[in-house]
């Protein structure tokens, strides 16, 4: 299976899950979009961007507070969610969710995404 194929199996299998909007690898130095699964309306650049954004400085919190590197972490608002889990080379593996999404099924499609991904 080739890298994208790979990028993209394993987005498929994050959106699978009920309730998820979509999903993106995106560069965590950056914030661009490296591959993306995303439903039509969602704006896929500027929600990497936020998510690179958020990762860096929720790094730096989690370091000052001696907490170790993030494994995931999730944004609630009134009408959805962020969810984000970095891979091991510095990506991260994003999905944009309803509101009443199961979050633990998103986070354990994360995670394994990240893994693959590495």
């Amino acid at each position: 299976m080739t890298a994208t194929a790979e990028m993209r199996r394993a987005l498929e299998l994050v959106t699978r899950v009920r309730g998820v909007r979509g999903a993106m690898l995106v560069s965590g130095d950056d914030g661009l979009v490296v591959a993306e699964h995303l439903m039509e309306g969602l704006k896929g650049p500027a929600v990497a961007a936020l998510a690179a954004s958020l990762a860096g400085r929720l790094g730096r919190a989690m370091e000052a507070a001696g907490a170790g590197p993030s494994v995931f972490w999730h944004l609630q608002a009134s009408d959805g969610a962020l969810l984000v889990v970095p891979t091991a080379s510095g990506m991260l593996v994003v999905a944009v969710a309803e509101a009443d999404v199961n979050v633990g099924l998103v986070r354990l499609e994360l995670l394994r995404a990240a893994e693959a991904l590495g």
